[in-house]
């Protein structure tokens, strides 16, 4: 087959444009003839040219969309594209003939100058129908009568049997895809698909009745906050795979969080049919019949508004967007009940040191009441002052504790404007040490795996930056330990993640309610802001 019939098929394939001929150009003008009595000598008049105008091939291509063709004997077409159609040809078509979806005729006068191209169709072709170049026919059969050549190749793709299940496409596709819906209510293949959903999702119904129950209670209690949860899911599932994939070890992960994906999507569509039956007819009590009985109704509901064109495909898109926020969100609360966090370790009061007392009055004598511990040691008039003798001082301040030994854990959460100023003063400090160690000569790729190291590094050896210095800023786990490298690793791959997704797992700290960002989630750390003067 030609390099033009090869190209030529995969046009027709994702039924982009009508297949042009690439390498075809348009006939030559002939040079002109002159006549011979035209000019005489000394005449200065210009000869009179006679130009030979091409023919007219039979005016604009024939494309028909849904539609069939015919071309009777005598008529020209310069091509003919037909598309869930039928084409009968019995004239002169001077390019090409394709024919998608759809039967080919050529009569005993057909003349074909170009290529045959018939996809998911029978080709007939009559005793005396002449085929220029090649002939090609995927999934279908070709009739033609024993002494029929084509002038370039001949070739057969498939079997009627393909043929017949793409025939039976074209219903689906013309009045249904094309129409922007999913349903088409005369094509019964399609009631089959729809009641192969209905027991499968009958029975997700029936055997996990909590989480489709979770799922319904979820979208029913934050519609807005699950639809916005299933749009986040699938905005980051490309950048963790592709971050699982390139971490070599992660590829293991991959088929397990597309198993997960689709489980959650699997459960929440039914939680979504479940929540819709719940708002038609209120269930009383969980039960197994009025959960049923909640599910048939919902499911009906969106079979009925898939039927409508244009909406039917985008309720189904946000459908899809639903169920799967509402799944990863059931799952996050079932997790978070299962595993409810420690409570934080608060820090013991601080007991301010006193002067012992003893009964016996004079030095060491209890105080009376309203009276200060310093009013109270006053030596008596009578009485001389005491010589003063060496007393060895006594420090009773608490020695300072390396930052290490130190609880974090009683400390306020840290702000996102202290966050924010931390890590300005980190990349400026970056740009600053790349630039006079000539380190960033491979642009911004070596410059964002400096800024990784260095906060990975300054985590795990003071559990903070020199930013995090500056604005008296701390990273924590939840008992008040310092983060092990493992923990600091574990943050820094997950910022990337956070900052990837258009700075969305960084502003995650303005909704938290422990000011954590999406790596302080994965990583299990705490940002605190510490008092002045705190060791480091």
């Amino acid at each position: 087959m030609t390099h033009r019939a090869t190209a030529l098929c995969l046009l027709l394939l994702t039924f982009c444009a009508v297949p042009q001929d690439a390498g075809a150009q348009p006939p030559p003008i002939p040079p002109p003839v002159e006549r011979p009595d035209a000019a005489q000598p000394g005449d200065v008049t210009p000869p009179i040219v006679d130009v030979e105008v091409p023919r007219n091939r039979g005016g604009q291509p024939a494309l028909r969309i849904g539609s069939n063709y015919s071309l009777a004997a005598g008529d020209e077409s310069p091509e003919v594209a037909v598309i869930s159609g039928s084409a009968t040809i019995a004239g002169h078509v001077h390019g090409d003939v394709v024919v998608v979806l759809g039967q080919l005729q050529l009569a005993s006068t057909a003349v074909v100058d170009g290529d045959v191209v018939v996809v998911g169709g029978n080709a007939t072709i009559q005793s005396g129908a002449t085929v220029d170049r090649d002939l090609i026919v995927i999934g279908g059969i070709l009739d033609a009568p024993p002494g029929f050549m084509p002038g370039g190749e001949h070739v057969a793709i498939g079997s009627q049997v393909l043929g017949g299940d793409l025939q039976a496409l074209v219903p689906w596709i013309t009045r249904g895809l094309m129409w922007g819906r999913l349903i088409v209510p005369d094509v019964l293949w399609v009631w089959a698909i729809v009641g192969g959903f209905f027991l499968l999702y009958l029975l997700i119904n029936l055997i996990a009745e909590r989480p489709v129950r979770a799922c319904a209670e979820v979208i029913a209690a934050k519609p807005l906050t699950t639809f916005l949860m299933g749009l986040l899911v699938l905005l980051l599932s490309g950048p963790v795979m592709l971050l699982l994939t390139v971490s070599v070890i992660g590829i293991i992960v991959v088929p397990f969080v597309v198993c997960a994906l689709l489980l959650a999507m699997l459960v929440g569509r039914v939680g979504v049919a479940r929540w819709l039956g719940m708002r038609v007819v209120a269930e009383d009590e969980p039960s197994v019949a009025q959960a049923t009985r909640s599910f048939v109704i919902g499911f009906a509901v969106l079979c009925v508004g898939y039927m409508i064109p244009v909406l039917g495909l985008m309720l189904w898109a946000s459908v899809g967007v639903l169920a799967i926020g509402a799944g990863v969100s059931s799952f996050i609360a079932a997790y978070r009940h299962e595993n409810p966090a420690p409570p934080r370790v608060e820090p013991p009061p601080r007991v301010e040191p006193t002067i012992p007392t003893t009964p016996s009055g004079g030095f060491g004598t209890a105080p009376a009441p309203g009276v200060t511990q310093a009013a109270a040691y006053e030596p008596p008039l009578s009485q001389p002052p005491p010589q003063a003798a060496y007393v060895p001082r006594i420090d009773i301040r608490p020695s300072p504790q390396p930052a290490a030994a130190v609880s974090l854990a009683g400390f306020p959460f840290a702000s996102f404007r202290d966050r924010l100023m931390a890590f300005v003063l980190d990349i400026l400090l970056v740009l600053i040490a790349s630039g006079l160690l000539d380190l960033g000569r491979n642009g911004p790729r070596r410059f964002l795996m400096l800024l990784l190291i260095y906060h990975i590094g300054f985590w795990t050896w003071r559990a903070t930056t020199v930013g995090g210095i500056i604005c008296q800023l701390r990273v924590t786990l939840l008992n008040g330990e310092p983060p092990r490298f493992i923990d600091a690793l574990v943050r820094g791959l997950g910022s990337i993640l956070s900052l990837a997704a258009l700075g969305l797992g960084a502003l995650w700290i303005l909704k938290d309610p422990e000011r954590q960002a999406w790596h302080d989630r994965i990583a299990g750390t705490y940002v605190v802001k510490v008092p002045r003067h705190f060791p480091v």
